[in-house]
């Protein structure tokens, strides 16, 4: 019996270092995702060779494996416009995206560009080589050969159906990732009205005030321009999460008694934290420290993917991951959290779709 519990407090010593390790990579990171997720798709429910029911396309494109990185991708091809089937007529003013996106293959030059804009017909993909026409913002990732990732970002308003350069373009070469091939990264952009950052996996390489031009947005584009047709390359992207606002931690803990966030995220099937969720953390953290005397119930939640049993033991571990996390990198007086996870058996949508699922799979913060 002394070896068995032994061997678990090492494994638990274990498995909080290894925490504590890949959350301090992001120590500098505020990123929090939005709280209401809008579109989510992971490309789970496509099938390989497929091009994703999801999205649209005015050219071509497939679901695929990857042999270095888990779960399904979709691969993108030069020339092409991809529209994510964001289903709202009217963005809010505060919104997130994130990817995870891989860049590989002999040749890695060329042009990958996020545009935020109007579509009048979202039916109609846009041409790859020319911006919509309507207000918008483009950022633009110029992919080097070796690796180097730069950054340019341009303004287009729309005026009498004219589109026009709203002063130059913000020209952000110094703002420079190296990269290496075949090697998965993570963006997440923050829009707050007319402010936007940018951020690759810790580093957040852009923070424009004004980025935005004012303008009723309603679709985000992902365009792939100026690849080398005669050199074999891969341009991947999975995990794609759209996501309404972002929750005021504070508030919702005091004032409501609870704190529901979809922004610690862990590996599939895993109670590991993956360390993007260290700036939901980092501000729940700081609101306990803040109220020194507040103690807190975690709980954690899974959608229905597996079975029940699973599920719930599952979630009781992710819980008591984040309780590990909060205790080792934030100095939260474990004595303070006490941990508990009911698995799928209290959804807040249903599970039919990725979007619902993605909303299930959630962290609460009772106020005790």
């Amino acid at each position: 019996m002394k070896k068995i519990i032994g061997l678990f407090i090492i494994l638990l010593f274990a498995a909080t270092v290894r925490i504590s390790a890949q959350l301090e990579s992001f120590s500098k990171f505020d990123f929090v995702p939005g709280d209401k997720v809008i579109f989510f798709d992971d490309f789970s429910q496509d099938n390989v060779g497929d091009f994703p029911g999801k999205w649209n396309t005015n050219g071509k494109g497939e679901v695929v494996t990857n042999a270095k990185n888990p779960g399904k991708w979709l691969k993108m091809r030069n020339s092409t416009t991809y529209l994510p089937s964001i289903v709202s007529n009217s963005f809010p003013e505060n919104y997130t995206l994130e990817y995870d996106m891989i860049l590989a293959g002999e040749d890695r030059g060329g042009n990958f560009n996020i545009e935020f804009t109007a579509l009048e017909n979202k039916n109609q993909v846009p041409d790859a080589s020319d911006p919509t026409g309507n207000t918008g913002l483009q950022v633009l990732t110029e992919n080097q050969g070796d690796g180097t990732m730069r950054f340019l970002t341009k303004s287009v308003i729309n005026t009498d159906g004219n589109a026009v350069d709203a002063g130059a373009n913000t020209d952000l070469n110094d703002q420079t990732i190296q990269g290496k091939p075949s090697e998965k990264f993570r963006v997440s952009i923050t829009v707050n009205k007319e402010r936007l950052r940018f951020y690759i996996n810790a580093t957040k390489v852009l923070d424009l005030p004004k980025a935005l031009p004012k303008g009723n947005y309603n679709a985000i584009i992902f365009r792939m321009w100026a690849w080398l047709e005669d050199h074999p390359f891969d341009a991947l992207i999975s995990n794609v999460r759209y996501a309404e606002g972002t929750t005021d931690a504070r508030s919702k803990l005091m004032t409501e008694g609870k704190l529901v966030t979809h922004g610690i995220l862990f590996d599939v099937n895993s109670d590991n934290i993956k360390p993007e969720s260290y700036g939901t953390l980092k501000e729940i953290a700081q609101v306990l420290k803040d109220n020194p005397t507040v103690k807190v119930k975690i709980v954690g939640h899974t959608d229905s993917d597996g079975t029940d049993e699973l599920n719930l033991d599952l979630s009781k571990r992710r819980a008591a991951s984040v309780k590990a996390a909060m205790t080792k990198d934030f100095g939260i007086d474990g004595s303070r959290m006490t941990t508990d996870g009911k698995g799928a058996s209290e959804p807040v949508n249903p599970n039919t779709s990725p979007e619902s699922k993605a909303n299930n799979r959630r962290v609460e913060f009772i106020k005790q």
